[in-house]
């Protein structure tokens, strides 16, 4: 293999197979700005403008997509999560990198590379050490700060997610800074659902703490957590987040609910049914309440989590033991929602699925609860998590396009914990875009450049603009 290979794979028309896709991308996709209204970042590092030391911090620590690779391919841990300097576990993935071909890692590794650090080499393990020296030397200066990283990628708006309990102290800072791009925030409240979940009551106290107010029933659980979101409200949050394997309901009373939250408090051990009952009676609380600040609520659903119990025990969560899981959705997520339309408290809602044999069940359930009062109200998200790759991309347009309309979608998004990611939406845009051009090509759609165009700029940047509205936020 040769030392200096160039990356003539990723050029200006990667993945764009005519005429009509490259008009499509370059004309209008390209140059729309991006709202990223669904991500892991750091608040704390964007705040501070950290500035990294070299490529394997930014770019290999906490990414779970590379380490799997890494695990598949016989690296050890200790290259992985372990003990070895930076330099070492980047050369192991250097050296992964060619055993990555056909998996998207291989084309996000080339598009970042030379997106952010204008680097045309394949990565392997002969290119390592020169890829590793120029990227984290760049990655030294100020021009490769957190905040110069974001906004070198014609971002416009960046939510991050967090915990009704945290301060949003480092929201507060970049509110009052002259950072160029708007960081809001979502309302992720998955911990205070899990009541038959280890550490559930320290959860609650910590909860109570900085509500200001002791917990000791289902009533005042409640009511802390609608102090946190006109908490978070006041603080510019306009969305919601779950991640849920499944939405249940079971319906339950008042009574039933303060048994089981005694129960909980207690940690005697509680049925499925019981748990359930509990989770139903909390999201419909939520989602009425997010219906009333006028909030977007978001469901991640699908995953089957921490899947090695031993590599669980020994490494924690969200560190590449998770999958697709195949949980029933449709009847309980209808009566979910139907429960909330019946008094007109659903709120915008996005759906992201991970199980590509619920897509369509999924396009086709918003379209139960759209009820003409805005544009998209229901979204069935874009491809997620095991399904933000190239097919699972284009199964979910499908999906929406044969179920609902593809007009109205609010488009991609990264859900990542990377500063490198937005590379991600380029990659959705040329997908989209190839996709309508070739139907343009074969005479499905009509060769009318500015119709197509138009919906590609909305699908990519003017209807989330809408959809979230927030130029109405003071920052």
């Amino acid at each position: 293999m040769e030392k200096k290979l160039k990356q003539n794979f990723i050029t200006d028309n990667f993945l764009l197979h005519n005429k009509y896709a490259e008009e499509l991308y370059h004309g209008y996709a390209a140059k729309q700005p991006i709202i990223d209204y669904h991500c892991h970042l750091s608040p704390a590092q964007i705040a501070k403008d950290h500035i990294f030391e070299n490529l394997t911090q930014v770019w290999i620590q906490g990414d779970h997509y590379k380490w799997r690779a890494m695990r598949a391919v016989g690296v050890n841990e200790r290259f992985i999560t372990g003990s070895a300097d930076d330099r070492e576990k980047f050369q192991e993935w250097a050296a992964t990198v060619p055993y990555t071909l056909r998996n998207p890692l291989y084309h996000w590794t080339h598009l970042e590379l030379k997106r952010y650090f204008d680097i045309d080499l394949l990565l392997n393990k002969e290119t390592a050490h020169e890829i590793y020296q120029e990227a984290s030397v760049k990655l030294k200066s100020g021009a490769y700060s957190c905040q110069n990283l974001i906004q070198n990628m014609n971002v416009e708006v960046v939510c991050t997610t967090e915990d009704p309990t945290d301060t949003l102290e480092h929201h507060h800072q970049l509110a009052k800074s002259d950072f160029g791009v708007q960081i809001s925030t979502s309302f992720r409240p998955d911990k205070a659902l899990l009541i038959s979940h280890e550490g559930y009551n320290s959860y609650l106290d910590v909860l109570g703490e900085i509500s200001g107010m002791e917990i000791t029933s289902y009533k005042t659980l409640c009511d802390a957590l609608a102090k946190r979101i006109a908490y978070f409200h006041e603080n510019g949050c306009r969305l919601s987040d779950h991640g849920l394997n499944y939405i249940p309901f079971v319906e339950a009373s008042n009574i039933e609910l303060e048994s089981i939250f005694v129960k909980g408090r207690k940690e005697e051990n509680l049925t499925r049914e019981e748990v359930e009952k509990y989770q139903t009676a909390l999201l419909l609380f939520l989602g009425e309440q997010y219906h009333a600040k006028g909030w977007v609520q978001q469901f991640h659903l699908g995953a089957l989590r921490n899947n090695n119990s031993r590599k669980f025990k020994e490494l924690g969560p969200d560190t590449g033991w998770d999958s697709i899981g195949d949980y029933p959705q449709a009847y309980t997520l209808s009566r979910y929602f139907d429960a909330l339309d019946t008094n007109d408290n659903l709120a915008k809602t996005i759906l992201y699925n991970l199980n590509p044999a619920d897509n369509e069940m999924l396009a086709a359930m918003i379209g139960n609860f759209n009820d003409g009062s805005i544009k998209g109200k229901m979204q069935f998200g874009s491809g997620w998590w095991f399904l933000d790759q190239k097919d699972g991309i284009t199964k979910q347009l499908n999906a929406l396009s044969n179920m609902g309309l593809l007009s109205c979608f609010i488009g991609m998004l990264t859900d990542s914990r990377s500063f490198l990611s937005y590379p991600r939406h380029e990659y959705f845009r040329r997908v989209l875009c190839n996709i309508l051009g070739e139907e343009m090509q074969k005479g499905e759609l009509p060769e009318e450049m500015d119709l197509i165009g138009k919906m590609v700029v909305d699908i990519c940047y003017q209807n989330a603009k809408e959809y979230f509205n927030f130029n109405a936020i003071h920052k």
